[in-house]
């Protein structure tokens, strides 16, 4: 009698012979060339845009990628970039913010009002602007929650609410300026990451990549599953910090990297961690994935949708103090302008999905480059600004498609 039992040394993810071929480098990219074909195009075609976006930039201009205007681009990136961060939240779970502007100067109003007007101590005057996001934040969820009103709705009407606050709270005046030896002006100006330390980041970067790969590795080799083979997580590790440190050594020709940049990447990690990590990140692609399904596998919905409100709101307010220490001013501009939009783009473009349930936290990150890269090349060129609004949006029509055609492609081969 022949034995048909699977040999114990299989992991039990591979004893399908249709999945024998996950593992190693042969394996890898016939996964995910799988997974391209299932239309999960991850942050493919965003990281292939921005090398398309600064080659041509790069060939129309040779200053583009110099250190000096490298340098000044990730400090641009930041305040908005975190604005993006927010708006990642609100998409996940399939609804969208259109008042993360208006929240972001009514943040900046009150911080300036606070501490120059009323000589607050300016820790206090940032909390106090930090506060009238999350509170705006709890408000839109309690209104979504308890009176079903589409977030459409909800934040376009707080979009023109709280323009109209923060004219109120800036006074006749219309502009308040920060004074220049403020920590908040000296960390969106002035605050660079010296360069020794900007080298301990790099390999710490790929320490930590070795790190979590090496532990989920583990924890999957001791449940019987197939792994990442040690070796590659080193060859991975190591060129992660490679790439780090020549990054790092090129923007230091220059003026480096600047705190408020170095900020805004632990936000990115931070939120990483928590929507990939935790119980709250799985019950929002949950929520975004199927509400009903969500709320019958017992997961609080209204208390997921009021979290993402409040980070979204959190998160504008802290941009919007940001982009007031880097223009060391709050006026009746600040949040105003195309601000808004770039940072509902930022989130769109790099890869977040409209419908929801789809995206990361490195859509902010990669999305707000795109965008600043797009504005600092035609700078550059000596283009007018409509030529940037223009290629602007038509490369958030792109990216929309590629969601919606890679929608489709999901669906029809979960149906196959």
């Amino acid at each position: 009698m022949t034995s048909t039992a699977v040999p114990p040394h299989r992991p039990t993810d591979l004893q399908d012979e249709r999945l024998r071929t996950t593992v190693g480098l042969r394996g890898a990219i016939a996964s995910a060339s799988e997974r391209i074909r299932g239309g999960d195009l991850g942050l493919l075609p965003v990281i292939l845009g921005l090398a398309v976006i600064w080659t041509i930039f790069q060939a129309l201009n040779p200053s583009f990628l110099s250190s000096q205007n490298l340098s000044n681009l990730l400090m641009q990136s930041a305040p908005i970039g975190i604005l993006a961060l927010g708006i990642v939240c609100v998409l996940l779970v399939g609804e969208i913010d259109l008042s993360v502007g208006s929240v972001s100067g009514l943040a900046s109003a009150v911080m300036a009002v606070t501490f120059v007007g009323n000589g607050w101590p300016l820790a206090l005057a940032f909390l106090a602007g930090v506060g009238a996001g999350v509170v705006i934040g709890f408000v839109y969820g309690q209104i979504y929650n308890r009176l079903g009103i589409p977030s459409f709705v909800i934040t376009l009407a707080g979009l023109l609410g709280f323009l109209g606050l923060q004219l109120f709270v800036l006074g006749p005046t219309g502009t308040v300026n920060l004074p220049f030896d403020s920590f908040l002006v000296y960390i969106g100006q002035l605050a660079f990451v010296p360069v020794w330390l900007g080298y301990v980041f790099a390999v710490l970067a790929g320490g930590a990549l070795f790190a979590t790969w090496y532990l989920r590795a583990r924890r999957r080799r001791a449940a019987g599953l197939s792994a990442q083979r040690t070796s590659s997580i080193v060859v991975a590790s190591v060129a992660l910090a490679v790439a780090l440190l020549f990054i790092v050594w090129y923007l230091y020709q220059a003026r480096g990297v600047g705190w408020m940049f170095v900020f805004f990447v632990v936000l990115v990690l931070g939120l990483n961690f928590a929507l990939t990590r935790t119980s709250w990140g799985r019950a929002v692609f949950a929520v975004g994935g199927n509400r009903e399904a969500a709320r019958r596998s017992g997961i609080n919905v209204r208390a997921t949708y009021t979290s993402v409100f409040i980070l979204c709101s959190t998160f504008a307010a802290v941009g919007g103090l940001l982009a007031a220490g880097r223009l060391a001013a709050a006026g009746q501009q600040s949040g105003g302008g195309d601000v808004n939009l770039n940072a509902i783009a930022a989130a769109v473009i790099g890869g977040t999905s409209l419908f929801g349930g789809r995206g990361s936290a490195f859509a902010a990150l990669l999305g707000i480059l795109v965008i600043q890269s797009i504005s600092s090349g035609l700078t550059l060129l000596n283009l007018d600004s409509s030529i940037r609004f223009m290629v602007t949006g038509l490369v958030v029509l792109v990216a929309v498609a590629l969601d919606a055609v890679a929608r489709r492609s999901r669906s029809s081969h979960g149906r196959a």
